[in-house]
């Protein structure tokens, strides 16, 4: 299993990717830094990842990372998002889910928008 690494404000959690296509071209173009976006417990940030079309998911769990089609964004999933229901985790639109974070994901929240993230291969 392929693993990576989530560096942001001083936070650094590993991921386990799954073993879909998105993923793989995910993998591919690492490694990728980019610009935190919030939106609620969702940060997500546009990434130069070649979209494979892949399984597509329109709710989420608790530390899902996903690729977003329409904005061309990496996905971490810590909490609801502004649309989300009361036991459901729901993107904006349908997902396709890379992998998942592993360790505390309270973290996340102190990430703001603008700050810098890093995905790269975990040794």
């Amino acid at each position: 299993m392929k693993k990576i690494k989530i560096l942001t404000k001083g936070i650094e959690r590993e991921a386990e990717l799954n073993d879909s296509p998105m993923a793989e071209s995910l993998w591919e173009a690492l490694p990728i830094k980019g610009k935190a976006n919030r939106w609620g417990d969702e940060i997500y940030f546009k990434i130069k990842a070649r979209y494979v079309p892949s399984e597509m998911k329109e709710v989420v769990e608790e530390g899902d990372i996903a690729f977003w089609p329409p904005g061309n964004a990496f996905c971490i999933f810590f909490g609801p998002t502004p649309v989300s229901t009361e036991k459901e985790i729901r993107p904006a639109s349908e997902v396709a889910i890379l992998g998942k974070v592993k360790g505390d994901l309270e973290v996340f929240k102190a990430v703001k928008d603008g700050d810098e993230v890093i995905i790269e291969k975990a040794e």
